[in-house]
């Protein structure tokens, strides 16, 4: 049977257990998004609806009787018994070494400023507002010409690059 465009299409509701109308280009859209969907879940081992069932798809997965629930917890013992899978995540949290030594370096940084500078409280409380802060504006605000203070910067700049992602 051939659908020539302006035909109306079907959809199920499996909430309310009824068919619905739908027009050609809203059930091909609707149709593509579903099938992406369960074709993700099938790929990834966590849907087994089979080929003669995919008119019930809807694309609610938490609730589908053909959704499995196959998470693996970190906790759960590698097969060769040496240790769990959670040894094995990375962790990307800053270690307590690290945060003292930043702390540390923005201590000395900030040090650093205030000799160099005697309006370092102005420029620091500037940029803690607005890190993409430009120097003409922070020039404007602190009261002084904007080609000393950008040279001023260019300075201190070059001066703390070396400390930058050290």
């Amino acid at each position: 049977m051939k659908n020539n465009g302006n035909q109306s299409q079907r959809i199920y509701d499996k909430t309310t257990r009824t068919w619905y109308e739908v027009p050609e280009d809203q059930y091909r859209e609707f149709d593509r998004w579903r099938t992406n969907l369960r074709k993700r879940e099938q790929y990834s081992g966590r849907c087994f609806c089979p080929r003669g069932k995919w008119w019930l798809c809807d694309g609610n997965c938490v609730d589908c009787e053909f959704h499995t629930r196959n998470e693996v917890s970190l906790d759960d013992p590698l097969p060769d018994g040496e240790g769990t899978r959670g040894d094995y995540v990375p962790d990307e949290n800053p270690t307590p070494e690290e945060i003292i030594s930043d702390r540390d370096l923005l201590e000395r940084l900030t040090a650093r400023l205030h000799e160099l500078d005697p309006d370092a409280d102005k420029i620091l409380e500037l940029w803690s507002e607005n890190p993409n802060l430009s120097d003409r504006k922070i020039a404007e605000a602190i009261g002084r010409p904007q080609k000393t203070f950008s040279d001023r910067m260019k300075r201190l700049r070059d001066e703390f690059r070396p400390y930058r992602n050290s």
